[in-house]
């Protein structure tokens, strides 16, 4: 699986580098040296075109041989890749470049739980735009990695009217009409009752998310649709209800969690120097 949109890592780089680094300064500029990339605890992994794209912007030059494939469910102690090469950039792009493959290993690892989770229910898991600053096509990507499914990628590509957007333009109905006028891609509509429900219904969105309904709500719901528009289930969901909600007959379920929540992997590069 490769990630197929350009990658700048130069804003990375450019973060922690600044005016130089410094410290590699103390170390002969002709000093080789080689490197293993090992992970401390179970993940996907996910990320290796922007680990790779870190070493590269460096120094072109630098040997990298992955020995796991990307999306590859690892265990821990495991061997990633090694590195070869000059030992200046190796040491320069080490924190950046794990910086990154621990983010998106931990995005991709966290949606395989869930994806896990509703396995066989024909439920879609999707990510939502609580991502990270300066990372969301890449988190986005992870998530897929991990098995689950995107959602809008930002404002541009889809209509998501909300309570505040409902507010401003008067009702559901007006909103989702002026929707269908100024854009032709798909509309969501997000409600909070069954009354809102029918309004929605009414207007014909093409997807109605059901905010923090209950399970009893949902089921409800999905009777009351019967299929005639996709539904979306969202808030309060985690991986100890998501099952149950995923088995209400929803068609998604969007979870701010795998994008927002994520706790980086523990990965350990290991670097072994040689005189040049």
């Amino acid at each position: 699986m490769n990630y197929t949109a350009p990658i700048n890592v130069k804003p990375f780089l450019d973060e922690d580098i600044g005016s130089g680094d410094i410290t590699v300064a103390i170390i002969s500029e002709t000093m080789q040296a080689s490197a293993k990339l090992i992970t401390r605890e179970p993940m996907v992994c996910c990320g290796q075109d922007w680990f790779n794209a870190v070493f590269k912007e460096l120094n072109a030059d630098i040997e990298i041989e992955w020995l796991v494939a990307e999306g590859q469910w690892v265990e821990a102690g495991m061997l990633l890749c090694t590195l070869r090469g000059l030992a200046r950039p190796l040491l320069t792009g080490e924190r950046t470049a794990l910086n990154l493959l621990q983010t998106l290993a931990a995005t991709a690892t966290y949606a395989r739980q869930y994806a896990n989770a509703v396995a066989g229910t024909g439920c879609k898991v999707l990510d939502t735009r609580k991502t990270i600053p300066g990372l969301r096509n890449a988190q986005k990507y992870a998530v897929v990695c991990g098995g689950c499914h995107n959602h809008r990628m930002g404002l541009y590509d889809a209509v998501l009217i909300k309570e505040n957007h409902i507010m401003a333009a008067g009702s559901i109905a007006k909103a989702v009409a002026k929707a269908r006028q100024i854009s032709d891609k798909w509309v969501e509509v997000e409600v909070e009752n069954m009354d809102e429900l029918q309004q929605a219904l009414d207007a014909r969105p093409d997807r109605i998310m059901l905010d923090n309904f209950s399970v009893l709500q949902l089921l409800e719901a999905v009777k009351k649709v019967a299929g005639t528009v996709a539904l979306e289930a969202s808030g309060n969901i985690s991986l100890a209800n998501i099952r149950e909600i995923a088995e209400t007959g929803v068609d998604y379920i969007s979870i701010g969690a795998l994008t927002k929540n994520v706790t980086a992997v523990d990965l350990s590069m290991r670097i072994d120097l040689v005189a040049g």
